[in-house]
């Protein structure tokens, strides 16, 4: 019975301490030891930085969105889109012609062969960092089965990111 009594007296001291240290926060430990499936998806999100559906240009931020989602943000179009809105490369005038789009999903032909090479696989390019007039050297080249890098000096190396 004594032994019981030390037990509980020593577990409310605990828990005493606890409250004074966390100002009676709600502590999360249940949340921390087995998230949910829903804490799991918002955890990714978090990391990330990105949503669904939402315009994206830096490195970090495409080459997450690529890598959560599969595809471009929305506000990449091909360079045929492109051009059928009247943009012109020579012209460097895709934000007269667009709401502030930038290129990417056209095929890359890894004809240098600084990519790795496996059957059925096929790349795709993205200009990066693109701020209106004419494009600059750094794209993100991605994969149909899931691989992500980058070049900022236009395909002369590449750093994997996914």
């Amino acid at each position: 019975m004594k032994k019981t009594r030390n037990t509980k007296n020593w577990l409310y001291s605990i828990v005493g301490v606890l409250v004074l240290l966390f100002g009676g926060q709600q502590l999360d430990v249940f949340d921390t030891l087995f998230p949910s499936e829903n804490a799991q998806i918002e955890s990714t999100v978090q990391e990330s930085g990105v949503t669904e559906g939402e315009a994206y240009s830096t490195k970090d931020e495409v080459a997450a969105y690529l890598h959560q989602f599969g595809e471009l943000p929305p506000n990449y179009l091909t360079k045929q889109e492109a051009e059928a809105l009247g943009w012109d490369n020579e012209k460097g005038n895709l934000w007269e012609v667009t709401d502030q789009m930038s290129i990417g999903g056209n095929k890359f032909g890894n004809y240098e062969g600084l990519l790795p090479e496996k059957d059925g696989r096929i790349y795709y390019e993205a200009d990066i960092d693109y701020e209106g007039e004419y494009r600059g050297p750094k794209r993100i080249v991605y994969s149909n089965d899931g691989l992500i890098f980058y070049t900022d000096d236009h395909y002369e190396s590449f750093e994997q990111l996914y």
